[in-house]
């Protein structure tokens, strides 16, 4: 769970410090981004990779190296003195964090037998929710009182904790030994490591290029498919491939992968749109915002202590899974009715519910997926699953942010074809401005033509703003009850007998 939690912790703090570090080094808005979008490019690339490496150098020694490594790196970012060299350490971030998620739910599912995994995985999954509610706030209180570099050297002390314990503690099973010769897959890993990396290019900056506008977009999405297609055959029929594709031939796997890529879509859909609206729209403060928002951490870890609980006495919880979908829709329903005079309470309900669903589902794909396939393929299983879940966070994040600028823009027009004023102030210049008229009507009530236009113009952003994040929560909330019939597969499937590791 320590490493876990550093590596999520660090993803969500950085982004606070980033005005600061673009003042230290001179760098322009999209200099500065490279700082995550590097990390990210990084991280996307490695997570697949972690089963293969961790089954050819054993567990404990690729999961001790990564933490050292990342805790270096971080160092090493906290004294960059440079743009290019803070980007080069956060790639070596990005590299050594990959295997903190999947490594640490393979670990604990060996560690534990059946009965406790589930509640195992919801305990784990506590201190990975923990980060993300803790980071931004931890963030900015770091950066104003001392320096965002400290951001990064904050990672050092829990870093030295967390390799003590896991040279202490950890302990590669029997079947999991490193294991020397064999063919190395290097095509397979660099057409992995171009898919993916352009995947994650394209997604994180796509839109600061207005897509598919621009040529490097295009030519970067058609060398990811491509690339993806020759990996893809290249894992299929090389006989030890650094990604196990072949796991995505079971049908509870690859029903389970698909929940937890729309649970992705719709979680990190609305964890990010629900800041913008509250700070963007309601005027909040970044405080005032995080303290709204923050029950849906509460709600989630009342989720989770529940599901670990009635795992632990033998309670069948896979009925949970649909009830958590349900959850997820009925929010995001209830969100597409937010206006601009929505109140704090009528944030907090939707949100909280938001996370209820969250927390009873999370644990639970996690822990379905690993028990679908042989305790000897769970760190593969472990790696393509995270590799899924990435790419539907990455690739959900990017749709929702076009889709929320193109609706707005859509909603926009609308409102403006329907308002007749327009009409007139455009025509206000040349007619006469007749007391009575519409234009002598507009312009005195709003002391001149120009700034009565800025306020109505101003009005109506707002309002087309709000229709587009209606509009989002709306097919978010569809999305979630359109993968029902999938949940019911899950729910119908036997248990797994598969005994634990030691």
């Amino acid at each position: 769970m320590l490493g876990t939690v550093l590596e999520m912790i660090d993803t969500s703090i950085v982004n606070v410090a980033l005005p600061h570090m673009q003042g230290s080094f001179s760098a322009s808005v999209d200099e500065i981004t490279w700082v995550v979008t590097s990390y990210l490019v990084a991280n996307g690339i490695m997570i697949p990779l972690t089963g293969w490496i961790s089954a050819r150098f054993g567990r404990k020694r690729y999961f001790l190296f990564s933490v050292t490594a990342f805790v270096v790196a971080s160092a090493c970012c906290g004294a960059a003195q440079s743009l290019d060299q803070i980007v080069l350490f956060r790639l070596v971030q990005g590299f050594a964090g990959a295997a903190m998620v999947p490594s640490s739910q393979a670990i604990m599912m060996e560690t534990f037998p059946p009965e406790e995994q589930q509640l195992a995985m919801a305990t784990w999954s506590m201190g990975l929710m923990v980060a993300p509610v803790l980071g931004p706030t931890m963030g900015g209180w770091i950066t104003d009182n001392f320096s965002w570099r400290w951001n990064f050297y904050i990672n050092v002390p829990i870093g030295i904790v967390a390799i003590l314990m896991v040279s202490t503690f950890l302990e590669d099973p029997s079947y999991l030994r490193p294991r020397r010769g064999g063919r190395i897959d290097y095509l397979g890993i660099a057409m992995l490591a171009v898919g993916l990396g352009l995947m994650q290019l394209v997604c994180d900056r796509g839109q600061r290029a207005d897509w598919f506008s621009s040529p490097w977009v295009v030519y970067a999405t058609v060398g990811s498919i491509l690339a993806t297609v020759i990996f893809t055959w290249r894992e299929l029929t090389f006989p030890d491939p650094v990604v196990d594709v072949r796991i995505l031939f079971n049908p509870m796997f690859s029903a389970v992968v698909v929940l937890v890529v729309v649970f992705s879509f719709a979680v990190y859909g609305a964890n990010l749109l629900n800041p913008i609206f509250l700070q963007e729209f309601m005027g909040y403060t970044a405080l005032k915002a995080g303290l709204t928002l923050s029950p849906r951490a509460l709600a989630s870890f009342c989720a989770l202590i529940l599901v670990g609980q009635l795992a632990r006495f033998g309670v069948n919880t896979r009925p949970l899974i649909g009830v958590a979908f349900i959850a997820m829709g009925v929010s995001t329903w209830l969100m597409s009715h937010w206006t601009l005079s929505v109140g704090p309470w009528q944030v907090i309900g939707p949100v909280m519910l938001n996370g209820v669903g969250g927390g009873l589902l999370g644990p639970q794909l996690s822990a379905i997926s690993l028990t679908t396939v042989p305790r000897e393929r769970m760190g593969y299983a472990s790696s393509l699953f995270n590799m899924m879940r990435n790419t539907g966070a990455a690739v959900g994040i990017s749709i929702l942010t076009s889709m929320l600028v193109a609706k707005e823009q859509i909603h926009q027009a609308r409102l403006v074809e329907h308002f007749s004023v327009f009409d007139a102030w455009r025509l206000s210049e040349t007619a006469p401005r007749m007391p009575g008229s519409p234009v002598f009507h507009f312009l005195s009530q709003t002391d001149g033509s120009r700034q009565g236009l800025a306020m109505i113009y101003g009005m109506i952003q707002s309002q087309a703003a709000i229709l587009a994040f209606n509009d989002i929560y709306r097919m978010l909330s569809m999305l979630a009850v359109l993968v029902l019939p999938i949940y019911l597969v899950v729910r119908k499937a036997p248990m797994s007998t598969a005994s634990a590791g030691h």
